[in-house]
């Protein structure tokens, strides 16, 4: 059976969460991977920006990902937090289009709604279902490095093998109405 891997990754500047996964056609799931990246609040800006490059480019050369998907930035009231979260993605971006790979990126909404089936999931309820997924022991630690790992099986059932059984006409009448909401939206 054909497998996915994705990288995924919680972009934030003082932590930034990566995780890796395999993810077969049939939507079960396995972890190859998963970490965060620390850079000290205290180191200049472009230092802090160059080390989460290097542990992004170090993930990527170990554990050859097919793909990678990066939480989108949204609005958020504190303006440097969204900065950061910023300047985050767009180096996950760039290390991406370094490697010659695609990328996707998904806002935490759509993360949690493929996760957990609920879009307002609370962050336990996310690391419970990441950990019932991919058949962890305990919950994945910290909160950033679950939210990596719940990216990439987020973009893995909606963009991944799944596709191949959503042509074949084997989705239940649920998938059948979230793939036409997303056809829809994408118009």
């Amino acid at each position: 059976m054909a497998t996915l891997r994705v990288l995924g990754v919680d972009p934030g500047l003082t932590r930034c969460g990566i995780g890796v996964v395999d993810v077969a056609a049939d939507r079960s799931a396995r972890l190859v991977h998963v970490g965060v990246i620390r850079t000290d609040a205290g180191t200049p800006i472009e230092h802090r920006l160059a080390a989460l490059a290097a542990g992004l480019r170090e993930v990527v050369r170990a554990h050859g990902p097919a793909v990678v998907a990066v939480e989108r930035v949204f609005a958020q009231h504190n303006r440097q937090t969204v900065m950061g979260t910023a300047q985050a993605s767009g180096i996950a971006l760039l290390v991406a289009g370094e490697a010659g790979l695609p990328a996707a990126t998904h806002t935490p909404t759509e993360v949690k709604a493929a996760v957990t089936g609920y879009g307002a999931a609370d962050k336990r309820q996310v690391q419970t279902m990441v950990a019932r997924v991919l058949r962890l022991d305990e919950l994945p630690q910290p909160a950033d490095a679950a939210d990596a790992l719940a990216l990439a099986l987020c973009h893995a059932w909606r963009r991944g093998p799944a596709s191949a059984s959503v042509a074949a006409g084997a989705l239940t009448p649920a998938q059948q109405r979230w793939a036409d909401s997303e056809r829809l939206a994408r118009r």
